[in-house]
């Protein structure tokens, strides 16, 4: 059979196989098990504090712990998953992660221990970055990946929902390590699904070792892709990061108001994902709307800036707004990458990708605090309209029409 014939049976078998849908399913589970780990610690610092008399810069640490070992092993991962297949990589990861925290809850540790327990399972749930999103593009078609990558994408919010709804509470009623369960037992039980149901995608026979497909980070689209991502991080994590204490401070708001009016955004930036995903399908394209939502990024940004110096009823319409806009062009990115890298590299590419966009995201508040001082938001917002900016001229557009 020839190479053009086995990539049509690939995707004949993708398109009449109505088992992607569970897969899909399955890979947003596993990405949502993730996300209430690793975005999910905050919330428990006030009981981490109580519990075990720590410092706030102490738990701080403790609560950085896993980002540092996702930021290490991403692009390990993605490798794997390119050599061994998603179902082993994704139920592997997410399960030691899963044993790992359920190590964490059962014993009193020291602080060090602590940190090097979350340390390493972040570092393995890290597997489930790269190995869900090579799934879900193995088993949709280049016409439905878009939505599919969408809906994948809506992990997140999803995650810091579950773990804002479920661990207060019981950290408040059973104590820190008792909450740390909830995020255990999640990974335990989706990696065993995984494991279960998930099956590889087709794809050509592995190459021989003379015949792999050179690095496609030898030319500059991938290198674009990945560097205007991470500038489109910035408005992003401005707005998710400064929103609540920005209207707590500034305009007098409560923190549960701040904290509605956040999760109601959060709700919207998941349904943003989907919009972009769906149009970015029917244009048949990904950079291109990638580099119209860079445009719209920069104006939001620059409304917010407005808002903050005129009326509320503005900031707050720009905020909302931006909720949305800053964060549609995640997964077209995301997509984008595989893509361009092709089989043999979309896992790497997608570890490269997120690495990118987890370094942005890690300096983006530190950065932009200083800027903000005691009261400089308009300046901040400012600021962070910069960088989507920049990101418009890196938008490879022209190179995803060479690779189609």
């Amino acid at each position: 059979m020839t190479k053009v014939a086995q990539l049509e049976t690939g995707e004949q078998v993708r398109k009449n196989s109505s088992r992607r849908w569970l897969i899909l399913a399955l890979g947003l589970a596993a990405q949502t098990a993730s996300c209430s780990f690793l975005y999910g610690l905050p919330f428990l610092v006030p009981a981490m504090r109580a519990a075990d008399h720590l410092t706030l810069a102490e738990a701080g640490t403790v609560v950085a712990a896993p980002s540092i070992g996702l930021l290490l092993t991403l692009i390990a991962w993605g490798a794997a998953a390119d050599r061994y297949g998603e179902r082993l990589i994704m139920a592997l990861g997410l399960g030691i992660s899963g044993l790992l925290l359920v190590y964490a809850a059962l014993w009193h540790h020291p602080v060090g221990l602590l940190f090097g327990v979350f340390l390493v399972a972040g570092a393995c749930t890290a597997s489930v970055n790269a190995a869900s999103g090579r799934v879900v593009m193995g088993w949709f078609a280049k016409s439905e990946r878009g939505v599919a990558m969408g809906i994948r994408q809506t992990a997140q919010p999803l995650g810091v929902g579950v773990a804002a709804l479920g661990l207060p509470p019981l950290a408040a009623h059973w104590g820190f390590q008792a909450a740390v369960v909830l995020p255990a037992g999640l990974a335990i039980v989706v990696s065993l699904l995984v494991a279960v149901f998930v099956v590889d995608p087709p794809r050509p026979p592995r190459a021989a070792k003379g015949q792999r497909p050179p690095s496609p980070y030898r030319k500059a689209g991938l290198w674009r892709v990945h560097a205007a991502s991470a500038l489109l991080v910035v408005p992003q994590f401005a707005v998710s990061a400064f929103a609540p204490v920005y209207l707590v401070s500034q305009h007098q708001w409560t923190a549960a108001q701040a904290g509605v009016f956040v999760a109601v955004a959060q709700v919207l930036g998941a349904l943003g994902r989907l919009a972009s995903g769906y149009w970015s399908d029917r244009v048949g394209s990904r950079l291109r709307p990638m580099r119209q939502l860079a445009v719209a990024s920069a104006v939001v940004m620059l409304l917010v800036a407005l808002g903050d110096v005129t009326w509320l009823w503005l900031v707050l319409a720009a905020l909302v707004l931006a909720a949305v806009i800053t964060v549609a062009d995640n997964g077209l990115g995301f997509t984008a990458s595989a893509e361009m890298a092709g089989v043999a590299w979309s896992g790497r590419a997608m570890g490269t990708q997120n690495t990118a966009q987890n370094v942005a995201a890690s300096l983006t508040p530190p950065l932009l605090g200083l800027v903000i001082g005691d009261s400089r938001y308009a300046l901040a917002y400012c600021v962070a309209a910069i960088f989507p900016v920049l990101a418009i001229g890196l938008v490879p557009v022209r190179a995803e029409t060479d690779k189609a």
